[in-house]
């Protein structure tokens, strides 16, 4: 084929040749593009914008590197946090002595009663208590006030739940120690600048450096009540009466069901009779056909 037949060629399938160059060419610019936005991320901007994050953070209370909780096999002293949810049946007509022993028992262990919610259901004979609390307890009365709480009544479901804080919880203390030497020479550092200017500028470092060991000093006491105090969440179920369902029938749904009795029978009889005159004639055709003979 000469190269004049040839150019023939695709000036007749021109179409298809768009095809072909838009196929080839969109990956090379899309790469391209996605090349420019890596490079833009993995510059300067992409710190930048990572410290504006935790700065953030910070301005919040809440330093990044607290959520890190990692596993610290290491460490042998162990910061485990508990939780437990218990619930219970009680006895119909016995909900509010239960509910006395409850809190008798978390004052004893000089625990603490932060949630109580208790809701009447029903009416009458058929009324029934419902309550949900929420106790925290010492961790080292935990066990005991769990199986004085299991004597409460029936016990319908049970759930423990522990989490091993130990990487976050040293995190935060190597993080705390390290901030606050931070702290302490940006102190001394004011005491020896004789300069108006450097004063100024330590100032508002010390002003930034309190504030991020305030939050660190927080988080530690945050992670110790976690620790040193476990929470247990209690549901108490009065027991339902047994005229619970039951229900005089309406005298309109007496005569509902009349009506659909007769209803239903009228039915049958209506869809019966066709059957019962066939018979009827196939027994008198029978008949006749005999005394003829």
């Amino acid at each position: 084929m000469t190269f004049k037949e040839q150019l023939q060629t695709v000036k007749k399938n021109w179409l298809i040749l768009i095809i072909v160059l838009l196929i080839l060419l969109v990956p090379i610019f899309s790469n391209n593009q996605f090349s420019s936005f890596s490079g833009f991320n993995s510059g300067g901007m992409y710190a930048s914008d990572n410290f504006v994050a935790e700065s953030a953070m910070m301005a919040k209370g809440v330093p990044s590197y607290i959520s890190n909780e990692g596993f610290a096999p290491q460490v042998e002293d162990r910061k485990i946090t508990k939780s437990s949810s218990l619930s219970s049946e009680t006895k119909r007509g016995e909900f509010k002595d239960t509910e006395s022993k409850l809190k008798s028992i978390v004052s004893a262990a000089d625990g603490f009663l932060l949630n109580e919610n208790v809701n009447l259901y029903g009416e009458g004979r058929t009324a029934y208590f419902y309550g949900n609390y929420q106790i925290k307890v010492a961790t080292n009365k935990y066990d005991l006030v769990l199986s004085q709480l299991n004597e409460l009544g029936k016990v319908t479901s049970f759930n423990e739940n522990s989490v091993d804080i130990t990487a976050s919880y040293y995190n935060i203390k190597t993080e705390l120690q390290a901030e606050q030497s931070r702290l302490d020479k940006y102190q001394e550092m004011y005491q020896e600048v004789k300069d108006i200017s450097e004063k100024i500028t330590l100032t508002d470092k010390i002003f930034d450096q309190e504030r991020t060991v305030k939050y660190l000093q927080e988080a530690m006491q945050n992670k110790d009540l976690q620790v040193d105090y476990s929470t247990v969440y209690v549901t108490l179920t009065e027991e339902q009466s047994g005229y619970v369902g039951i229900a005089m029938v309406k005298f309109s749904e007496l005569i509902r069901t009349i009506v659909n009795s007769f209803n239903n029978l009228l039915s049958l009889i209506f869809w019966a009779l066709p059957w019962a005159i066939l018979i009827l004639v196939v027994w008198f055709g029978v008949k006749v056909v005999r005394k003829r003979k």
